[in-house]
């Protein structure tokens, strides 16, 4: 494959969401040993890698079923190299998701030689993969159902600190659900700022993303409740007796999603959007609210 062939997958693998199992591993991970568990690095580097595969897999997948779609370029067209190099691109999706399903089942088999495997590691990582694949693969193809964001939210903030948690500990804490909840509704916040510079390119095209489900007007008010629902969950969860050292962190983000709604709420107003500054504000107050609590957990 030649330099763009590989620079385009690079970019299809979705570099943000490989980012954030890294970071919500870690939470999950993180959950165990703030709680007194002894970490098992091979575990962890293992179930990590799974993870990232999964992720790849459907990334890699989703692509693959969407290209099918587009007409290959004719010669005279675009030119014939055009059309090879998208004929390259497709065959090296399907064949590195082969690849990543083909490493990952080896994985999942060291993970049960070493015995790490317990019955919540079995019902999550058999989510995950669930996940990973119906979000790409026909029928179902839930990256194109309007509901693709709410998948990519659940197997990021939901499902992966939840199979590194049971990995180590072969069971689950009510610290999952305390500290993921508010990370899931403002990770769905931040999916929903990212459709909203799209919007009418993604109706135009036939995508049908969560934005376009809702429809633009209730998705930037949907964008502004979950900003807020989280931290309002971050606030009942410290009532619920979630440790103060893991819930200050989130709450001092807050900054930064008030910020976020505030230009959500002036593009509404009619001001001209200012599409980098919204997309750096939306990553930032979902990237920098995961970094403190795993932060807070390895460290506490």
């Amino acid at each position: 494959m030649n330099t763009s062939v590989w620079r385009e997958m690079l970019r299809l693998a979705r570099p943000w969401l490989l980012a954030g199992t890294l970071l919500f591993y870690a939470i999950g991970a993180g959950i165990a040993h703030f709680l007194g568990t002894r970490i098992d690095l091979a575990v962890y580097i293992l179930g990590q890698a799974c993870v990232l595969l999964l992720a790849l897999i459907s990334a890699y997948l989703s692509e693959y079923f969407a290209m099918l779609e587009y007409p290959v370029l004719k010669r005279g067209q675009n030119g014939a190299n055009r059309a090879e190099e998208f004929l390259r691109l497709r065959n090296a999706l399907v064949q590195a998701a082969a690849v990543a399903l083909t490493v990952g089942a080896v994985l999942t088999v060291m993970l049960f030689a070493r015995g790490a495997v317990n019955l919540p590691a079995i019902l999550f990582l058999g989510t995950a993969f669930l996940l990973a694949f119906f979000y790409a693969v026909p029928p179902m193809r839930l990256a194109r159902s309007g509901y693709g964001e709410l998948v990519t939210a659940l197997f990021l903030t939901g499902i992966t600190p939840a199979l590194a948690y049971a990995l180590q500990t072969g069971e689950t804490h009510r610290l999952l659900i305390l500290l993921t909840f508010p990370l899931t509704a403002i990770c769905i916040a931040m999916l929903l700022a990212n459709d909203l510079e799209t919007y009418y390119t993604d109706i135009k095209d036939g995508r049908k993303t969560l934005m376009v489900a809702v429809g633009w007007q209730r998705g930037m008010s949907l964008h502004n409740i979950l900003v807020l629902f989280s931290y309002l969950l971050v606030g009942l969860a410290a009532v619920l007796k979630l440790p103060w050292p893991l819930a200050w962190p989130m709450l001092a983000t807050m900054p930064v999603g008030l910020f976020q709604i505030w230009q959500m709420w002036q593009i509404n107003n009619g001001v001209k959007p200012r599409w980098r500054l919204l997309r750096m504000t939306a990553y930032a107050s979902f990237g920098i609210m995961a970094y403190l609590v795993a932060f807070a957990l390895w460290t506490g």
